[in-house]
């Protein structure tokens, strides 16, 4: 039986599989969460708000950092540009950045590895500083690093360069990325405008830099949870969203601006601290066979920020677990596997 073959029964076996959530292991999971400067815990089963609960001095309404959790939207604003027909994953980034035609090392980077972060293009941290008078013109003339397609480079350069070939592609309409984003998600799933960073020239921050609450990141939640439709509004095709969910051969733990759990279902699979394996350099970092949790449902996907930010999405389960804070030590194994009585 191959790999693939494992994967797919264990799938099958875990949109059977029950967990047993319970006040208990909900009040549990909320205890281990606040111990660990927890601000918010949000949990909806079946569209239903079944826990909800704010620690730490904080309320129903106060919006935290998401941090790398911002890149999901903006993966989800290039999704319905793709549905539009402004652009197809697989198109070459060189046909719209024209800077890099001549260079034979980035003109066959498609916008696919962009998004998933193996284009080769240096990380560039740098771009995270309020110190760039326009971040998508540095992001585009930073150098490769890797073959691409050889290695995994997380870091901000490569939503930089995504937004800026979005910002070209839009401008014959007379929009700016931004608004695409409010116009085309957030206004349809009821979020609206939200605090986010732009430079000087009005590139925002793709990497980081949005401020929700519990109750509004729940529901990008829904849309994810529900294959890019909202409360029966279809925002982005079923097609286009399961794009997301495929992981790489360099990293098969990050699909799409989103973190996966599939190799949980793998004998030898490892869970070892994300946030703690990011901050190695790119060289140093190993990906193999790594999953968010083991003994977690293996098609649960992560939005994840720093600081130990998480949307949890658990299709199987048809589960959404939001959890905002502050830098503390926190692992999602021990969490999850306590909030469902595992």
């Amino acid at each position: 039986m191959t790999k693939l073959h494992i994967f797919l029964l264990c799938i099958a076996i875990g949109a059977c599989a029950r967990a047993d959530i319970t006040p208990g292991s909900l009040r549990a999971a909320a205890g281990y969460s606040s111990a660990r400067r927890g601000y918010s815990l949000l949990v909806m089963q079946h569209d239903k708000i079944i826990f909800e609960d704010y620690e730490n001095g904080t309320g129903r309404g106060d919006t935290h950092k998401i941090y790398s959790g911002t890149k999901s939207f903006w993966v989800a604003a290039m999704l319905v540009a793709a549905n539009q027909g402004l652009l197809t994953l697989d198109d070459r980034v060189s046909d719209t950045i024209t800077e890099w035609r001549d260079d034979p090392r980035k003109r066959n980077i498609t916008i696919r590895q962009l998004m998933n972060f193996t284009d080769g293009l240096d990380p560039a941290f740098a771009l995270h500083q309020d110190r760039f008078p326009d971040r998508d013109a540095y992001a585009i003339r930073v150098p490769l690093v890797a073959k691409p397609g050889s290695a995994f480079t997380y870091g901000p350069s490569h939503g930089q360069v995504m937004v800026e070939l979005l910002r070209r592609k839009l401008a014959a309409q007379g929009a700016t990325p931004y608004k695409f984003l409010v116009r085309k998600v957030l206004d349809p799933i009821g979020i609206g405008p939200v605090e986010h960073k732009e430079d000087p020239a009005g590139n925002p921050l793709v990497a980081t830099g949005f401020k929700l609450t519990a109750r509004d990141w729940v529901r990008f939640g829904v849309l994810l949870l529900h294959n890019g439709t909202y409360h029966g509004r279809e925002i982005i095709p079923a097609a286009l969203m399961a794009e997301c969910f495929h992981g790489t051969r360099v990293n098969p733990a990050f699909g799409l601006g989103l973190w996966l759990n599939r190799e949980a279902a793998f004998p030898g699979s490892r869970d070892p601290d994300i946030e703690d394996t990011l901050e190695k350099k790119w060289q140093q970092e190993d990906w193999n066979n790594v999953c968010v949790a083991k003994g977690v449902p293996s098609d649960m996907f992560v939005a994840l920020g720093s600081s130990y930010q998480r949307m949890y999405v658990i299709p199987s389960l048809d589960l959404i677990i939001v959890r905002q804070g502050e830098n503390a030590k926190f692992s999602d194994p021990v969490f999850l596997r306590t909030l469902l009585g595992r």
